[in-house]
């Protein structure tokens, strides 16, 4: 009966899943199932009634204790061994169990054994990451942290505690290791980071403000992953970094930037930084202003996308030759035609701007606006040329008077001496009547030169605009019995709604004379035609008055026309006034006039009326 048990047991160990053997306590191998013969391989008749020891003489049980120190054993013990080296060596576990007769007698041990190979290659690839972990911790200054929830326990890593300035054998709870945070803003951040890795599995990375053991405030970087198992957050694990320095720097960098930003955007120039692709990088206040546009707008414009095309053009092409030639260009004077067509005169410099490596990256353009500048100066120019002018006909004003006044003084000095040396009462009477012709003659050139006075000392001079047609007109009608009585044929081709800014009594005196100017130097080989047109040409108008008459040499007397009292023709009725005022008179308006002529085929003079700003 007990043969059939032993055979009965025999079998079912034989069948067992699991690696099992019975071992006497002589430690000789006295069954096992198929599973313990497999795994290591063993022949059931070579491997019976053999000492475990002989079987396992190949394998390594250094890790753990030996077989001998676990066979025939009152209480349960485990050892581990292995076979081969590195990466193909094979790790097993076996249990060894008290193994009882039916009398409770210790007969040997019941041996069950596991592969656990790849648990020990894991518990190595861990071990060597853990070692990397520490070696890179110290080398880069980042700590690391790890929390078990299951037993509550949190792990600081040494340079953990270093940051903390708490001692190697502090052991942190975290309750702990939440205080440490400042008070306020830090503290509940840090909390509710915390709790919601716990509950929703949701890492974190944050920067934070810690207070260490030693009361000393840090900027730390303090992050955590959740590590799942089966869909359950079972542990987390993080890193923490002292930031301090870096965070005093971005701060200190941020001020400097700001105060940067402020300067730039409060200075009364224009400043901009373009890429190598000549596109707005960084723009100030003034840039903006300049371009009714907000920094958005701006940034990765060109100038083709701002200025007219010949003023990119320019632009672009001095761009480039500073990026090429690494050279700056200072305070060039610039013109910019904007796309709504408004111009603008710059003082332009352009800094080519250089990376780490001493490449160009972009340039530094600078502008100041000087339009205003500018037209100033055209101001001041405007003013000396009308100042040199000026001049000029004050000299030749005073050389008129001193000219004109001594020869009428000479007269009187010569007819009173006369008178005084003559006795003959007829003679007398003759000089007396000489003297108030030469009185006479004295008056009228007092008021031609007093009236020439008046046209330059007139400094408020009240333009109007007058239909130049109507006043063409007007001075016609007045002028009809002369007209008519030398034949004179007018043709006022003037259009009829055209104005010009003029003073009244000014342009009927322009008129006028040149009218009467074209009737007195008429030809008497053909009936006499005067020509009046006029026409608009940007901010000008050009009135252009044509005879038929005599003409006038240019070659010989071009630069005496417009003198006082400058003739050409022996006409009795020419006084060489007219020409005279006519051009103070258009002059003092701002404008100018010109003469065209040919010796016996007629004259055309051009006067310029200046309408800007009208």
């Amino acid at each position: 009966m007990k043969a059939v048990e032993r055979i009965a047991q025999h079998y079912l160990l034989k069948q067992l899943p699991t690696a099992t053997a019975l071992v006497g306590k002589d430690g000789t191998l006295v069954d096992a199932s198929d599973s313990w013969l497999h795994t290591f391989g063993l022949c059931p008749k070579d491997a019976m009634g053999v000492a475990v020891q002989e079987l396992f003489k190949e394998y390594d049980s250094s890790c753990g204790k030996s077989l001998t120190e676990c066979l025939g054993k009152s209480k349960a013990e485990t050892c581990r061994f292995h076979k081969g080296e590195n990466s193909s060596a094979q790790w097993y576990e076996s249990t060894f169990t008290p193994w009882y007769d039916e009398g409770e007698n210790l007969i040997g041990s019941i041996i069950q054994t596991i592969n656990i190979t790849e648990e020990i290659q894991k518990e190595k690839k861990l071990d060597r990451m853990i070692t990397l972990l520490k070696t890179k911790s110290e080398v880069s200054k980042v700590g690391y942290w790890e929390y078990e929830i299951e037993t509550e326990k949190l792990f600081w890593c040494d340079e953990t505690k270093k940051i903390h300035k708490v001692p190697a054998s502090f052991t942190p709870k975290v309750n702990e290791a939440i205080t440490f945070y400042k008070q306020g803003y830090s503290r509940n951040k840090v909390s509710m980071l915390f709790h919601k890795a716990l509950q929703e599995g949701t890492p974190y990375s944050e920067k934070l403000v810690i207070i260490t053991a030693e009361g000393e405030e840090r900027w730390v970087r303090t992050a955590g992953k959740p590590i799942k198992q089966n869909g359950e957050v079972v542990k987390l694990f993080g890193t923490f970094q002292d930031i301090h320095e870096q965070v005093l720097t971005e701060l200190q960098t941020k001020e400097s930037q700001q105060l940067l930003t402020t300067l730039i955007d409060n200075i009364p120039l224009n400043v901009f930084i373009k890429d190598t692709d000549f596109r707005k990088i960084l723009v100030n206040k003034a840039e903006c202003d300049y371009f009714s546009k907000n920094k958005e707008e701006l940034i990765g414009k060109t100038d083709f996308d701002l200025f007219e095309k010949e003023s990119a053009k320019i632009s672009v092409d001095e761009d480039m030759e500073v990026m090429r030639s690494h050279k700056p260009m200072i305070g060039k004077e610039t013109i910019c035609v904007k796309k709504n067509g408004e111009t603008t005169h710059f003082l332009t410099s352009k800094i080519p701007s250089f990376d780490l490596d001493g490449k160009v990256n972009g340039l530094i353009g600078i502008s100041m606006d000087i339009s205003g500048l500018k037209k100033k100066e055209d101001q001041m120019r405007n003013l000396i040329n009308v100042t040199s002018l000026q001049n000029k006909k004050l000299i030749n004003f005073a050389h008129i008077v001193s000219h004109n006044l001594r020869s009428h003084t000479a007269n009187f000095s010569m007819l009173l001496k006369f008178l005084t040396n003559e006795e003959d009462e007829v003679e007398k009477e003759r000089i007396v009547t000489m003297l108030s012709d030469a009185s006479d003659n004295l008056m009228e050139t007092l008021e031609d030169l007093n009236q020439i006075v008046d046209i330059n000392t007139n400094v408020s001079l009240d333009k109007k605009p007058l239909n130049l047609h109507q006043n063409i007109e007007r001075i016609q009608k007045n002028l009809s019995a002369f007209l008519g009585k030398h034949k004179v044929d007018i043709q006022n081709n003037v259009p009829k709604d055209l104005l010009v800014q003029s003073v009244p009594a000014y342009l009927d005196s322009i008129i006028l004379n040149l009218i009467t100017n074209g009737v007195k130097y008429r030809s008497a080989d053909r009936k006499p035609i005067i020509s009046i047109n006029a026409q608009k040409q940007n901010n000008t108008i050009v009135l252009s008055v044509s005879d038929n008459g005599l003409g006038i040499n240019l070659e010989k007397y071009g630069s005496k026309i417009f003198g006082m009292y400058k003739t050409f023709h022996n006409n009795r009725e020419a006084r060489g006034l007219g020409l005279y005022i006519v051009k103070n008179q258009i002059e003092a308006m701002g404008g100018s006039i010109t003469v065209n002529s040919e010796v016996d085929k007629g004259t055309t003079f051009n006067v310029y009326f200046n309408e800007e700003g009208q």
